[in-house]
């Protein structure tokens, strides 16, 4: 409670001077970009306070009305916000301390009751009476009257369905393209593996046999040597196969299930793994690949860069949708720009219409939360 007390408070605190902004900067809201980008911040300011995810860019028109709105509407809340905190200031501090005055230099004053102040006993009896009834006000009116607002910044920013469509369609148009560009670096990598490396072994123990064919009647310890050196290198060539392979589908979740392997990731990842796993179900193979992918790549993260103690897991799946959470307590600040690890999880589960939200604050925790569709 004295949480919201506190974040509502300033929310509404804030909200009367973003409103005052606001009517000073009108001119400048004007223009849609900026209507765009101001209106967009409340959103994403009262979506914080609300605890809900604010996405979709809101439109020009949508911008322009929040500005009217939030004016017409932030300006009394904010001011009775105000109001309500500084005369719990005056109960707390003025009141209480006006007998402190000489009797002749005693200024009168007025509570926010409208009760005369002439003495000392009614500052005191005044003060705490005010301080009371203020203080329930702020404890349990003014976080309604912030989240009344936040509410309402939300509800007028949102998009309509057709403007929900049409960024979906852009979404998955971008996906498109990245996810095209990310199978053909893939076919690159893997033929490029297969060439320089299982190609080269078979081509290897081609030549060798060859030699021990033509050796296999003059020379018979020659013939031994190249067996050998054709056996170790065909063992060599099935390690560098399979490890191809697995990059592609990796057995272990045709052999254990995804519960199977995400068990000998968290025993493979050098760090103690909390892992809490749910009834999951039968999941569709493309998406256990992508998960398992995605949580590879995040523990991978955690032991290159996060200098962590532990990591915990959470794997769920609530109305066809899977939830994956990887949360470490290492030193944050995480930087995607810096690497291909977490851009890779976005282009793997994009794919498949999912959602991947990166907390990374410097100091830590990091949270990685994927979601993915599984009907």
């Amino acid at each position: 409670m004295r949480g919201r007390v506190f974040s509502g408070s300033v929310y509404l605190l804030g909200t009367l001077a973003t409103a005052v902004v606001t009517a000073l900067a009108s001119p400048v809201l004007l223009a849609p970009s900026a209507a765009r980008g101001w209106a967009d911040w409340h959103r994403q300011r009262a979506g914080r306070l609300l605890g809900v995810p604010a996405d979709g860019r809101p439109t020009g028109r949508r911008a322009l009305a929040w500005a009217l709105a939030h004016v017409a509407v932030g300006f009394p809340l904010g001011l009775a916000a105000l109001m309500c905190l500084g005369n719990i200031l005056v109960a707390a501090v003025a009141l209480p301390f006006w007998w402190a005055f000489p009797a002749d230099a005693r200024p009168t004053l007025f509570s926010f009751l409208d009760v005369h102040v002439g003495d000392w006993t009614t500052a005191l009896i005044g003060g705490s009476v005010q301080l009371a009834v203020l203080g329930a006000a702020a404890r349990w009116v003014l976080p309604t009257l912030a989240r009344l607002h936040a509410r309402l910044c939300l509800a007028v920013l949102a998009q309509s369905a057709r403007e929900r469509l049409t960024d979906r369609v852009d979404v998955l148009t971008r996906s498109r393209v990245g996810v095209v560009d990310a199978h053909g670096a893939e076919l690159q990598r893997i033929e490029r593996d297969l060439h320089d490396g299982t190609q080269a072994r078979l081509v290897t123990i081609a030549m060798q046999l060859g030699l021990a064919r033509e050796s296999l009647a003059d020379d018979p310890d020659t013939v031994a040597a190249l067996l050998a050196q054709a056996h170790e290198t065909a063992e060599e060539a099935m390690v560098e196969l399979r490890a191809v392979l697995q990059t592609i589908y990796p057995p272990i979740l045709a052999d254990r299930g995804l519960d199977g392997a995400l068990a000998a990731l968290a025993a493979r990842s050098g760090m103690p793994v909390h892992i809490e796993l749910a009834d999951l179900g039968a999941l569709p193979a493309t998406v256990e690949a992508v998960a398992y992918y995605a949580i590879a790549e995040a523990l991978t993260n955690v032991t290159k860069h996060a200098a962590a103690t532990r990591v915990s897991l959470r794997v769920e799946r609530a109305d066809d949708v899977l939830s994956i959470e990887v949360a470490d307590d290492g030193r944050g600040g995480a930087d995607e720009a810096r690497g291909t690890g977490i851009p890779g999880i976005r282009r793997r589960v994009a794919a498949l219409d999912g959602v991947v939200r990166l907390d990374s604050p410097p100091g830590g925790p990091t949270t990685l939360a994927v979601r993915i569709p599984c009907a």
